[in-house]
């Protein structure tokens, strides 16, 4: 049974941003999966680039181990998104405004990811989103 757009984004984030768990997470992608930061320079804490299921749950798992940035949990009434179907049945697009509440105010972000699906599962993820957000 294939899964939609919509479940397979929702389960993505919440094996990731909502509940940092890099198996989950990994479960998500096909064994050959990509994980893609484009954005990202080289050296920085969060991936720029992530090839296989196990990398992913590897690098993922070190990463949420790490004290994230002001350590901001996501609001969930004040964030958004929408996602955008293509003319390619197998790929879909997130436009996500989330908001972060944390250390006394909140941060508001717009980023995008493009997700190109094979067999219900991401083979290849396009994370855009500002550098600056992760360090």
């Amino acid at each position: 049974m294939s899964r939609t757009p919509q479940e397979i984004f929702e389960s993505y984030v919440y094996a990731g941003t909502m509940s940092r768990n890099a198996d989950a997470l990994a479960e998500n992608f096909t064994a050959d999966g990509v994980l893609e930061a484009p954005l990202m320079p080289a050296g920085a804490a969060f991936p720029r680039r992530l090839v296989g299921r196990e990398e992913i749950r590897r690098v993922m798992a070190a990463y949420y181990e790490q004290q994230v940035k002001g350590d901001r949990s996501p609001n969930l009434e004040k964030s958004g998104y929408v996602l955008h179907t293509t003319s390619d049945p197998d790929v879909f697009i997130a436009e996500i405004d989330p908001v972060f509440d944390g250390d006394g105010d909140e941060v508001a972000v717009s980023l995008v990811q493009i997700f190109r699906i094979r067999d219900g599962k991401i083979a290849r993820l396009r994370d855009y989103f500002a550098p600056e957000l992760m360090s």
